[in-house]
């Protein structure tokens, strides 16, 4: 669909032929000034996620569910600084929702839906580099649910009684319009709205909740720069407990009424949660944001997934369970490892789970499980025919990234790491390292290079045999 007003018939015409035009430009130099930004972050995993030309600094979205359709109407408002000398710009989003307002600056904008994930819009005058800008869409539907053969399902999850966003890779797009790339990190604001009997939940604190009309209203701020494939936003029936951690940090656990956990185990995931956050913390340095938490739901997915502050945890096949002590290590560990400090590429994503599964390795060995030496060695003890010798942790391919080949064989990469430069350094490095590039992005040759800095040693022999080749490495 597009909107192309007499008044900006110019401008498409100039923004398909690869520059701007507006009406005060002069001919000559300036007028090949605006050149569209790029469909694609350049990501090889996924060429078609994100986008170039500019840098996304806040999302506003605010939602409103009705239960009776399983639609939603949404208004999002982008706020973002141009990169370049902007004609026109992409968003990703994907999916059935439907636009019925654009605005750049609250001036319409010229838009098309291109392909299965492209929102191509063109503002009626071109945006200089530097120049801060909003844009905001309204639209409503019912969110498309993606389910890819090799990533699993994304996007919007349909529940019992609402519906959940859980967006890695590649979910964000079917329900807000995003750059949806984990270089592009902004802070975000949720305002949800749902008939009163159900709860609304996203990351961030709460800042606000309001009934009115048999409505109620909520409001969430995630101050922490976040990457979109972290964030979360629930709507259902839960059971909410709130607290602190010992290191005083809000806590804030909701378990989905579906999976009819007690009142009792509804508080052991609030203080188990708060227990492994201040364990983590003296470990890896101060948690990253200003409260924390978990989510645990029915949606069918069959995993849990590190949402930044506040990780979700998918144990429907298990009804009144809660989430076990390592796996709260993993995904909390995870708001270091992959979510403060997200990965330049996704080929980069085993410093996500290699040191999140290490952190169950971690926290098992403090509390009566094995010590992390015997979860190394039997994980290495796997034969070398095994499939999970294959593929380069570094480089895994985009159909492994969550693999074995990153979470086990990262989490032994790290621990041979530990062996090559002694603890000393290595609990240094495991402080240093999200402190450095915190609310950041960072890739696998920072990394070695950082790892070499703090270690005084050279790893380049460790970072050849177990992050750039394939098989099992001698130890």
């Amino acid at each position: 669909m597009s909107r192309t007003p007499r008044a900006l018939a110019a401008v498409v015409l100039g923004a398909a032929a690869g520059l701007m035009v507006s009406a005060a430009a002069p001919a000559g130099a300036d007028a090949v000034r605006f050149t569209p930004g790029a469909p694609g972050a350049g990501d090889p995993y996924f060429p078609d996620m994100g986008n170039g030309g500019f840098d996304v600094s806040h999302y506003d979205i605010a939602l409103r569910y009705d239960p009776k359709t399983k639609a939603i109407q949404a208004v999002t408002t982008v706020t973002a600084r141009a990169t370049q000398d902007l004609s026109r710009f992409d968003l990703d989003f994907q999916g059935p929702l439907k636009i019925s307002s654009l605005t750049v600056d609250g001036h319409k904008a010229a838009y098309t839906r291109s392909g299965a994930q492209e929102l191509v819009i063109t503002p009626r005058k071109g945006l200089r580099e530097h120049r801060r800008f909003q844009v905001r869409a309204v639209y409503s539907g019912v969110p498309q649910t993606i389910n890819d053969p090799a990533l699993g399902v994304s996007g919007w999850i349909p529940t019992a009684d609402g519906g959940i966003m859980l967006n890695q890779p590649i979910g964000a797009a079917t329900v807000y319009p995003v750059n949806d790339h984990p270089t592009d990190k902004a802070t975000y604001s949720f305002t949800l709205t749902a008939p009163q009997d159900l709860t609304t939940l996203a990351n961030g604190d709460l800042t606000d909740k309001r009934t009115k009309a048999g409505l109620t209203t909520t409001r969430w701020e995630m101050r922490s720069p976040m990457a979109s494939e972290l964030a979360m936003v629930a709507f259902g029936r839960y059971d909410v407990v709130t607290g602190r951690t010992k290191g005083g940090v809000p806590n804030l656990t909701a378990t989905d009424r579906a999976m009819a956990i007690s009142a009792a185990d509804a508080k052991k995931f609030n203080q188990q949660t708060a227990e492994v956050v201040d364990f983590e913390s003296g470990l890896y340095g101060r948690w990253p944001y200003s409260s924390t938490g978990g989510v645990t739901v029915k949606a069918g997915v069959g995993y849990a997934l590190e949402t930044q502050g506040r990780p979700v945890y998918d144990l429907g096949r298990h009804p009144g369970a809660i989430p076990s002590g390592d796996l709260l290590a993993h995904e909390l560990g995870h708001q270091w490892f992959g979510d403060s400090v997200s990965p330049e590429r996704w080929a980069d994503i085993w410093l996500n789970e290699g040191f999140a599964t290490y952190s169950e390795w971690l926290y098992g060995a403090a509390h009566g499980g094995k010590t992390v030496q015997q979860a190394f060695d039997d994980d290495y003890a796997t034969p070398a025919s095994d499939d999970l010798w294959k593929g380069k942790v570094a480089d895994p391919g985009r159909d492994h990234i969550f693999d074995g080949l990153v979470y086990d064989r990262g989490a032994m990469a790290i621990h041979v790491l530990r062996q090559t430069i002694g603890d000393k350094a290595f609990f240094k490095l495991l402080k240093a390292w999200p402190a450095r590039y915190r609310y950041g992005n960072a890739s696998t040759k920072d990394f070695v290079a950082f790892a070499q800095q703090i270690g005084h040693k050279d790893v380049s022999d460790w970072a050849a045999k177990w992050l750039y080749s394939e098989g099992k490495p001698a130890l």
